[in-house]
């Protein structure tokens, strides 16, 4: 996409001025590269509340549920269209031995949980039913195999139990436990952050690890493994160097993490308690991740021009304090208007990248970080939709669409640590039923953005759409006020020829569906 930025004489940080008119010329022939719906991918990891509590209650529990998951959660997951669901870590994955998860919940050994909080694991919610939630939900599973701490065999049974038809001895053990038939298992990370918590090791050493696990990782009967190598933190542009030198075409995808964060040491703000400088901080910060991509893929296209590896960011979010109360080490926070623009704002950027994004995974669907949803037990228990629920739900129809480049005019602000951020941000896509899907995203705190919409090879003679916005940035959802941040139908766009006006509001998403 080419942003021409009109800046102002004097750029002070965090001011702007709009240009008369923002112009968005969207080239509706030029459409090549599917938009892939694991983009939309989310990431449960056992961390906190995600899984107990937010997903998962069991079937004694006195808040209702289907055969133990909540039936609130799974119903928003549903309504959500959740393409992929990534688990069992994160860090978790890397002290995961998959065994301790398998049959009668009331035999299966505790374990701590050293990388969040020190909480005692039950292992009651495991494989069999993580997958079944998967299937409940539509949802492909992603699984973070461990090799920081497990062996190739414990990682080669483990893909034998999950996707094996034979009579081998792991199918026949998952036959023992209850299923029959294998489950649809096709994504696989060979380890996780294995530069960090996933073992502290060095990428050439991880590369060798690499290649000597995914060789015992195993396609059964009709199922092929999308191997994942675990891939960079953000800015370490030498991880993915030495792994294409050293893997390469050996692995399908490679990962990549992101975290929209102020620091790693002392604190990260707070999710709701921010000023007007912090807000457009977050916008600057969140779209670097558009150069740290570009960087990366420029590494990837040297070794692999034809695009055939994929790059999945399966890591990615804001990452605020704890909020004031809960568990240290659980990462419950909230999720405000902010939050929903940086969603918004980085769904944008992957989908202009989508000749080599194959998946994204934000961090995380329940109760951690940027979360889809919050939940509590009590009362019967609660849940809240989340502003970022409501962009991914907003945003459901690019899943699959075909990715139209497009051109924007509009104005550029300076942000603290001098980023200059566009006022705006678009993105279009072409359905299959040839429809035009439009996400528009003003950052404007307080200025309307009078945009003229160009339709270069279409023409539009209906328009319909949603808007996101509130009355103050740091508005979010609470079990007391769960519709302060929600979605309205948009009626500020008029059609003129083949032109589309539209009056973005300030600190606005909108969708719009052009026919």
């Amino acid at each position: 996409m080419e942003i021409k930025a009109f800046l102002t004489a004097a750029l002070a940080a965090s001011t702007l001025t709009l240009q008369a008119q923002t112009s968005v010329t969207i080239h509706a022939t030029q459409g090549q590269n599917k938009i892939y719906k694991e983009i939309y991918g989310q990431f449960a990891e056992h961390l906190g509340t995600c899984i107990y509590g937010g997903l998962w209650v069991g079937p004694g529990s006195t808040v209702p549920n289907t055969d133990g998951y909540r039936s609130d959660v799974l119903k928003a997951l549903k309504d959500l269209k959740v393409p992929v669901l990534r688990w069992p870590g994160g860090c978790f994955a890397d002290e995961y031995h998959w065994m301790d998860g398998i049959g009668p919940r009331d035999k299966r050994p505790k374990m701590q949980n050293n990388n969040w909080g020190g909480t005692i694991e039950d292992n009651s919610f495991g494989t069999n039913e993580f997958l079944n939630l998967c299937e409940l939900i539509g949802a492909e599973p992603y699984i973070s195999g461990n090799v920081g701490s497990g062996t190739v065999e414990e990682l080669a049974k483990w893909v034998e139990y999950m996707t094996s038809d034979g009579d081998t001895p792991m199918a026949n053990l998952r036959r023992k436990y209850g299923r029959q038939k294998s489950w649809n298992v096709k994504f696989l990370g060979v380890g996780n952050e294995s530069w960090g918590c996933g073992g502290n090791m060095r990428p050439e050493y991880y590369a060798d690890l690499f290649r000597r696990y995914s060789t015992y990782c195993r396609n059964y009967d009709n199922h092929h493994l999308y191997k994942i190598a675990s891939g960079a933190s953000d800015y370490d542009y030498n991880w993915t160097k030495v792994l294409m030198d050293n893997v390469g075409n050996r692995m399908s995808g490679i990962s990549l993490h992101y975290y929209t964060v102020t620091g790693w040491s002392g604190s990260k703000g707070s999710a709701t308690k921010f000023n007007n400088d912090d807000y457009y901080w977050t916008m600057g910060k969140c779209l670097e991740i558009e150069n740290v991509i570009k960087k990366h893929c420029a590494i990837m296209d040297k070794k692999d021009p034809k695009k055939k590896i994929g790059l999945l960011v399966d890591e990615w979010g804001t990452w605020w304090d704890e909020e004031p109360g809960t568990i240290r080490g659980h990462l419950y926070q909230q999720n405000s208007m902010r939050d929903a623009m940086v969603a918004a704002l980085t769904l944008n950027v992957f989908q202009r990248h989508t000749d080599r994004i194959r998946m994204a995974n934000i961090a995380q669907v329940v109760n951690v970080l940027q979360s889809m949803i919050l939940t509590d037990t009590i009362n019967g228990g609660h849940m809240v939709l989340t502003p970022t629920y409501h962009v991914f739900r907003m945003y459901n129809g690019f899943q699959d669409a075909t990715y139209l480049p497009t051109d924007i005019q509009c104005d550029s602000m300076k942000v603290r640590d001098n980023r200059v951020v566009p006022v705006v941000s678009a993105s279009a896509a072409k359905k299959a039923d040839g429809s035009i899907i439009v996400s528009l995203v003003n950052i404007s705190l307080d200025k309307a953005a009078e945009t003229a919409l160009n339709l270069d090879g279409a023409t539009v003679s209906q328009v319909s759409g949603e808007v996101l916005s509130c009355k103050n940035i740091q508005d979010y959802n609470d079990f007391n006020h769960p519709d302060n941040v929600k979605p309205t139908l948009f009626k500020d766009a008029k059609i003129k020829k083949n032109t589309l006006k539209v009056k973005i509001p300030a600190k606005s998403i909108v969708v719009l569906t052009l026919k």
